[in-house]
């Protein structure tokens, strides 16, 4: 079953019945901007704007984040000024809304200025450090980063930097960390992943997904036979991820960016959209948008889906919520 758009083309399409209860009766999907798009898209309620990173910019390899203020407070918003509030950034990839306001950010890093992750104070565009190595070894190539309700902050660390050519080889492995701002503890919570790209959190932050996009090893290759799945993780007494199991396997493409609704719903990115599934992972439908490297809920009722495609920035309307909009 699939609803279309005014050219005609397929913009939502419902594998099961349930899937409607996620787009609704009046599910719309059309273009916002124009632009160059491609990660850690965060919708920041106070300012009813849209941050993101881009596809490396020409010249010199490097990422621009940029801000989109949005018009109009209900569906479809209008493109206001977009901005640049970073250039160079360090090779900026993934980012999340901190509960202080500001904007945590994924920097892949050089082999000059290494990786780490830092914090963005909005009002000002003053950058401070998180976290920038785990016991005197430098990070890979941080890629996407959650904040969990008691501020400690989560984060996955493939080698994407030295497959890229912008790194050299890795001095840790590929894993997932959380860290501590309060103790200044910086811990390994998963270290069998072969590249661990998007996580996010249940609702009440009793499991954690993450996706791993083994099947992309650099640019433009894919294997089928390395991963292309989410895995869910129980995680125990707030800090430890236990009984991790495959959650879904997701084709076409790879699981890049992944987000929840408030009914536990899992959104990811595929080849040729973001994929939904029920909590027990069975696949309910797709919000059509080839070429979607992430994506996250946003405007002011939480219930629309801004998604980056590297030359566009699609919004979708949608009948369920965002269980957070980052």
């Amino acid at each position: 079953m699939a609803d279309f758009d005014h050219d005609g083309k397929a913009t939502f399409s419902a594998f099961r019945e349930e899937f409607h209860d996620v787009a609704g009766p009046h599910a719309s999907r059309c273009a916002l901007i124009e632009t160059n798009a491609h990660e850690g898209p965060v919708y920041v309620a106070a300012e009813h704007a849209l941050y993101f990173t881009t596809v490396p910019e020409p010249g010199p390899k490097n990422i621009a984040i940029k801000r989109l203020q949005l018009e109009g407070m209900s569906f479809p918003f209008q493109a206001g000024a977009l901005t640049t509030m970073q250039f160079p950034s360090n090779m900026a990839n993934g980012m999340t809304l901190a509960p202080d306001g500001s904007l945590i950010i994924c920097e892949q890093g050089f082999e000059e200025t290494p990786a780490r992750i830092s914090r963005m104070d909005l009002a000002t565009g003053a950058l401070s450090t998180v976290v920038e190595n785990w016991r005197g070894l430098q990070f890979n190539s941080p890629n996407d980063v959650v904040v969990k309700s008691d501020g400690t902050v989560w984060f996955t660390d493939p080698n994407y930097g030295e497959l890229q050519g912008f790194k050299g080889p890795p001095q840790a492995g590929a894993y997932v960390y959380r860290h501590d701002p309060a103790s200044g503890e910086t811990a390994v919570v998963a270290d069998d992943f072969n590249k661990p790209n998007g996580l996010a959190f249940s609702p009440d932050e009793s499991v954690l997904y993450i996706t791993d996009t083994g099947a992309n090893q650099a640019p433009d290759t894919y294997f089928p036979t390395l991963p292309h799945h989410v895995r869910a993780f129980d995680v125990e007494n707030g800090r430890y991820l236990r009984h991790g199991r495959l959650f879904a396997v997701v084709s076409p493409g790879v699981p890049d960016g992944i987000k929840l609704d408030t009914a536990g719903r899992v959104y990811t990115s595929s080849g040729s959209g973001v994929q939904v599934f029920t909590p027990n992972g069975d696949l309910l439908g797709e919000i059509v948008s080839p070429g979607v490297a992430n994506f996250t809920f946003g405007g002011p009722a939480g219930d629309c889906l801004f998604i980056c495609c590297d030359t566009v920035i699609w919004q979708a309307q949608l009948q369920t919520r965002g269980a957070a909009c980052s």
